[in-house]
This record gives structure tokens, C-alpha cells and sequence, in this order.
């Protein structure tokens, strides 16, 4: 059984920067994507950004130029950079990993997230 880890969340003032790290405790067959979610009080979760296996990356419209995804293969973890960051950033951020296991199924996974909170 897999899970992953997040850390990296805090309280960073408007103009500041944050690592977000999810990092994979345990075996895993296959990753496809691994993501970044976040969830503020009252809304919907929504997509934040997502890289592949193959590196391509996928960013919300309202982070582009702002966040960066990446990923290392090795330690099975995924970060997120986020820089210039706004009061509207303010959420809990979750790790999402698609992967496929070793009977070609597919599998869909979530941290237990991490809170992130801009403000002067």
C-alpha cells in the first residue's frame, strides 16, 4: 500500500514564495500524472497543475507564470514552487497521483493535504 506525504504548506505574506513537496511512502508500480489540488473554504476543489510521466505539464490559468510543477523520478515525489503569491492562493493543497498497478488497473490516490495561507 502507498501513501503520499505532503509538507511544505504555511503562512507566507502577498509577494512570497512556498515549496509545496509530495513525496511516496511505500510501493508503487507505475505513475502516470501526479497533480496538485487545492480546496478554499466554501468552494469546489480545483486543478492547480499536473505533470506527466513524459514531463508535460498543465497549470490553471489563474497560477500560470506564478506556480511551477516538477517532479523527481527517483524519490517518487512531486513539488510545487509557488511564487508571487496572493491572498486568493489561500487554500488546502492536495497531491493527487494517477498510477497504474501491476494488473494494468488503474489507480487514483490523495494526500491529506496541506494548508497554505496568504496573508498580511
Amino acid at each position: 500500500q502507498v501513501q503520499f506525504v505532503e509538507s511544505g504548506g504555511g503562512l507566507v505574506q502577498p509577494g512570497g514564495s512556498l515549496r509545496l513537496s509530495c513525496a511516496a511512502a511505500g510501493t508503487i508500480f507505475s505513475i502516470n500524472v501526479m497533480g496538485w489540488y487545492r480546496q478554499a473554504p466554501g468552494k469546489p476543489r480545483e486543478l492547480v497543475a499536473t505533470i506527466t510521466n513524459g514531463g508535460t505539464t498543465n497549470y490553471a490559468d489563474s497560477v500560470k507564470g506564478r506556480f511551477t510543477i516538477s517532479r523527481d523520478k527517483a524519490k517518487i515525489t512531486a513539488y510545487l514552487q509557488m511564487t508571487s503569491l496572493k491572498p486568493e492562493d489561500t487554500a488546502v493543497y492536495y497531491c493527487n497521483v494517477v498510477s497504474t498497478t501491476q494488473s494494468r488497473s488503474m489507480r487514483v490516490d490523495w494526500g491529506q493535504g496541506t494548508q497554505v495561507t496568504v496573508s498580511s
